[in-house]
């Protein structure tokens, strides 16, 4: 078994389904190529932003928050005001200040180290993919979010912790199906994109079982059940028709 497939054998485990052929078909269409990066490139920003909201939320004081959100804004300005010189990028993927944890917070520092690492893992990602976009002539362009982070979200529990440990739930499905969908795609895309995608391997793998690790120590309890709903869950979204082609999107109508 090589490296790569040791790496997703527990991805696939952990998946209640693979990625549809006709997923893959239309992925691999030239004409679909735009879509795809530009959606890869705004599901990088949204991961970010994601762990950025974990941690503002339940981990760190005002002062830190606010140093965080000034971190995160020039790839925000890019996305939604399409404002800003992305090969600058680089210099300013960095944390200007530590992060402090709240005197108050129960969930530490393990939290905010994995999810300042993960932000900072995006980020670049993020860079790559528009390095790869204009390589192609790839103009960024605003699009509409497909339907699967939403319908994901829309099961989370409205209590505390239920409701931090199902969004690292949901987490750590979202990371698993783009390490599986790399996966699957690579093999039909061009060697430059396919070296990228298995690159991308590595660090989405580990993000997944950083989120599950977190959901599980947070919750303080056995979340069998909670995972297996949330997968079924996310199982659904993947397989059910779709007439929205994005890169998470269902099977294509």
């Amino acid at each position: 078994m090589t490296a790569n497939e040791n790496l997703l054998a527990p991805i696939y485990k952990f998946l209640k389904c693979t990625t549809p052929d006709e997923w893959v078909e239309q992925a691999k269409k030239k004409q679909n190529l735009t879509m795809i990066l530009i959606d890869h490139l705004v599901c990088e920003l949204k991961a970010a932003q994601s762990a950025m909201f974990l941690i503002r939320k339940y981990a760190v004081d005002a002062e830190s928050g606010q140093a965080l959100l000034e971190w995160l804004r020039p790839f925000e300005q890019f996305v939604y005001k399409k404002t800003g010189d992305w090969k600058e990028f680089p210099n300013k993927n960095k944390l200007s200040k530590s992060v402090i944890p709240k005197s108050n917070s129960p969930y530490g520092q393990d939290l905010i180290d994995k999810m300042v690492l993960l932000i900072k893992e995006e980020l670049h990602h993020f860079y790559q993919v528009l390095e790869i976009m204009d390589e192609y002539g790839i103009a960024y362009k605003h699009i509409t979010p497909g339907r699967y982070a939403k319908g994901m979200l829309s099961h989370v529990k409205t209590h505390e912790p239920d409701t931090l440990v199902d969004k690292l739930i949901c987490g750590a499905y979202i990371e698993a199906r783009s390490c599986e969908r790399f996966a699957k795609l690579a093999p039909h895309v061009d060697k430059r994109l396919g070296d990228f995608y298995i690159s991308l391997l590595r660090s989405e793998a580990r993000h997944y079982q950083d989120y599950l690790t977190l959901a599980e120590e947070i919750a303080g309890k056995d979340i069998t059940e909670r995972v297996k709903f949330f997968g079924e869950k996310e199982a659904e979204l993947i397989s059910s028709p779709d007439s929205d082609f994005k890169f998470h999107s269902g099977l294509p109508i």
